[in-house]
């Protein structure tokens, strides 16, 4: 039975080798199908995005043609100023208005104006707090302007009557037909500096309160001018028969000083000395110092070392002596004039 059985071959091994062989000489086939079919999905894919590539290139391409466009539009004589639109006005001057805004626009045009940097000129001018500007297109421009308010005089250095308002800004001079108000301000720093702006702030405020206290007590008729140049040494010039009397009032209270000193001044005119006095000092509060001129001289009455209410109560033997001495002394300046 042996020999009936079949005998097993074995393995070719060159058959083996063939078929891996084969096998192998299969497999590049397979990468480029699957390179081809990534191909394929990756143009099928581009293609599907190739729609808003599209349009994104033309977003852009467009804006930027927008953008020249607003350039020469804007440059162009269509934006180009030709009215100017002023509202509020009363004392600001209509012409000086105009030509600030002509000035800033003639060169870009209504539409590229800087309405920002236009307002900030115009509140340069005199009389302008603040301006509001806006464009009216195709080429007009709308200013809407609140001025400031004249609150006192100020009297310069070169003798100008000069309004000012609450910020110590010059406004302009004052003119024949302005109300004229109850006295003036002295001591103004003319400098442009920033410290002087802030001084005069400072008198500007001093002042109002001043008026403020003095109108209340029904005081101011009687002062001409108010000499602020130092705050710590107030000093008031009156008005009238006194003009030549000048009240130095101090650093504070000026509002209580002044009826005091006036009050002085009153008591002592009717004495033969009372057409001597050129100053009453009250600085010190409670003692009032009365200047006398006398022959070309000014010094002050030996009734200084008195309280305000001393000298102002009525005369004492020793007020008396005083007063016998200036007539004294007054007659024999007679003397010698005649």
């Amino acid at each position: 039975m042996k020999n009936q059985l079949p005998s097993q071959k074995v393995g070719n091994r060159s058959g083996i080798a063939s078929k891996n062989r084969s096998s192998a000489t299969q497999k590049p086939a397979r990468r480029d199908r699957d390179f081809h079919d990534t191909l394929g999905s990756r143009v099928r894919t581009l293609l599907v995005y190739a729609p808003r590539i599209i349009k994104l290139t033309l977003f852009v391409v467009g804006t930027i043609m927008v953008f020249l466009g607003y350039r020469a539009a804007a440059s162009a004589s269509f934006f180009q100023i030709r009215t100017v639109e002023t509202r509020g006005l009363k004392r600001a001057s209509a012409a000086a208005i105009e030509t600030a805004v002509r000035q800033d626009v003639k060169e870009i045009g209504v539409w590229r104006a800087d309405l920002s940097q236009i307002s900030n000129h115009l509140e340069q001018l005199p009389w302008i707090r603040t301006a509001v500007v806006t464009r009216v297109l195709p080429d007009g421009i709308r200013v809407r302007v609140v001025e400031r308010e004249p609150r006192l005089v100020v009297r310069s250095s070169a003798g100008r009557f000069i309004w000012v308002d609450d910020d110590a800004v010059f406004l302009e001079d004052m003119k024949p037909t302005d109300p004229v108000p109850t006295f003036f301000l002295r001591g103004w720093n003319e400098d442009q500096s920033a410290t002087a702006r802030q001084e005069n702030g400072e008198r500007v405020t001093k002042f109002l309160e001043l008026e403020r206290d003095w109108n209340g007590k029904g005081l101011s008729e009687r002062v001409s001018e108010v000499n602020l140049l130092d705050l710590r040494d107030v000093r008031a010039q009156l008005a009238g028969d006194d003009s030549q009397i000048e009240l130095r009032l101090g650093a504070e209270n000026q509002g209580q000083r002044l009826p005091k000193a006036l009050d002085v001044l009153d008591r002592q005119r009717q004495t033969p000395r009372g057409a001597f006095i050129s100053y009453i000092d009250v600085s010190q509060g409670k003692r009032a110092i009365v200047g006398l001129n006398t022959g070309g001289r000014t010094f002050a009455d030996a009734d200084s070392g008195n309280s305000v209410s001393d000298i102002a109560s009525p005369s004492t033997s020793a007020t008396k002596e005083k007063d016998a001495k200036a007539r004294a002394q007054a007659k024999k300046n007679e003397q010698k004039r005649t």
